[in-house]
């Protein structure tokens, strides 16, 4: 066994995570195509039975309607989601303390040793994992064990939905036989396309190159991928919450769409808010910035900036891109959706002192965000905002035409508050109803 593992990861990925918490929480809800996203009009997720019947994530619920009339649709419940999210890490922990959570539906595990612990081989210890979660939480998971984290991602993607894999390193080969390079974690298509070049497109292809040759040819993280795909783990799980963003986005769709510069101004400056908010809890800053316009054909454009100091202050994010953003504002086109993306992020420690005083203008910045942040930690999530977000936070509803009203509907348990709640701060307690 210490062989076939030298180290035991598993993997650990909720199937339709969203859609499988909504079926969770309401039995009624078993067995039919749940559709999430509704106040989008795009989908978020959909349920296993959903994807059987032909239908994706992504795909505009208008689309949905006409193939699937019978379909539940509902609107996104990010609280019930964020709570059975840590229940499920909770309930991972109970078998091992070296947790990684990459996502809010997903999480690496360390079981290696444990065997004596919890008396059973390391693929028993995976199925045991996979029946706590379904039995305690009413969710469908899929679970990969393997001797390294990119092979344990291979496993529990390989008979999804409902799945649990193991791979022990004698056996790897075979899958990565049947596998695309560019399915591979980490790989994206432009790697793959370079490799497709040396006539490498399967997995087992690359994972057969030469020291040599991958030294020569690949940079680090690649490198990284082909000693994971050959069972050394060097990919080292990380305990705690995920902390070690390389990018932050923030993206908001918004019905119906606008044309008004105003309007679309403000939806990016909230979108810069919400990211530079998620950037200063981990203490992180940016270098870069990117935002980008959709319209309602879904055509994109979009501008990216270099911020002259590292920074997590909305205010001088917002300052850098707004020309660029004005500058892509076509006259009478319509737009859906806004996003901002934050990169290379880097720790948000001391300041450099510098000739002109920028930096010095970026502490008291960081100072005053500092107390912001502490207001809205007391009285909820944009108690004090930056002006330019006025508009987007403030929005009227009342104009939606009839189309559209749906995708102003909120979750069920942000409706029905118990005495003392409010809609900012509420206690997490998920609403247990009937579908609608």
């Amino acid at each position: 066994m210490s062989g076939s593992y030298p180290r035991a990861i598993v993997h650990i990925d909720g199937d339709s995570f969203f859609a499988s918490c909504e079926q969770a929480m309401n039995p009624a809800l078993k067995g039919k195509v749940v559709i999430t996203g509704k106040e989008r009009g795009i989908a978020s997720a959909v349920s296993v039975e959903g994807k059987r019947a032909g239908l994706a994530r992504a795909m505009p619920i208008r689309e949905i309607r006409e193939r699937c009339p019978d379909a539940v649709y509902l609107p996104d419940d990010y609280e019930l989601y964020s709570l059975m999210s840590t229940r499920m890490f909770a309930i991972v922990r109970r078998y091992t303390p070296v947790v990684e959570e990459y996502s809010i539906d997903e999480c690496f595990a360390d079981i290696t040793g444990l065997r004596r612990q919890h008396r059973a081989g390391y693929a028993d210890i995976a199925k045991r994992i996979k029946m706590t979660l379904q039995a305690e939480l009413g969710l469908t998971v899929s679970v990969g064990l393997a001797p390294s984290k990119v092979l344990a991602k291979v496993a529990s993607k390989w008979s999804k939905p409902d799945g649990c894999v193991a791979i022990p390193s004698y056996d790897a080969h075979r899958y990565l036989e049947r596998l695309p390079v560019g399915a591979v974690w980490g790989i994206g298509p432009q790697t793959a396309a370079y490799l497709s070049g040396f006539s490498i497109t399967m997995a087992s292809e690359y994972a057969s190159l030469s020291p040599w040759w991958v030294e020569e040819y690949m940079d680090a993280p690649y490198r990284r991928i082909w000693d994971e795909l050959n069972s050394r783990s060097v990919l080292a799980v990380e305990q705690g919450p995920r902390a070690d963003y390389q990018s932050i986005s923030k993206v908001k769709t918004f019905s119906p769409p606008s044309s008004d510069p105003g309007y679309l101004l403000a939806q990016v400056s909230k979108n810069i808010e919400n990211a530079c908010i998620k950037a200063r809890r981990h203490g992180l800053v940016a270098r870069r910035a990117y935002a980008l316009l959709t319209e309602q054909s879904f055509r994109r454009s979009g501008c990216e900036v270099s911020l002259a100091l590292p920074s997590a202050a909305p205010q001088v994010v917002y300052a850098a891109l707004r020309p660029h953003i004005e500058a892509r504002i076509r006259p009478g086109v319509l737009y859906r959706q806004t996003g901002v993306v934050l990169a290379d992020l880097v720790p948000g420690g001391a300041l450099q002192a510098d000739l002109f005083g920028a930096s010095l203008h970026e502490e008291r910045v960081r100072a005053v965000l500092a107390t912001v942040d502490a207001i809205d930690a007391k009285y909820g999530k944009h108690s004090v905002h930056l002006a330019a977000s006025h508009a987007a936070l403030t929005a009227r509803r009342g104009h939606i035409p009839e189309y559209a009203r749906a995708r102003a509907e909120k979750p069920r348990r942000m409706l029905d508050l118990f005495r003392g709640e409010t809609a900012r701060r509420r206690i997490n307690i998920p609403y247990l109803g009937e579908a609608r």
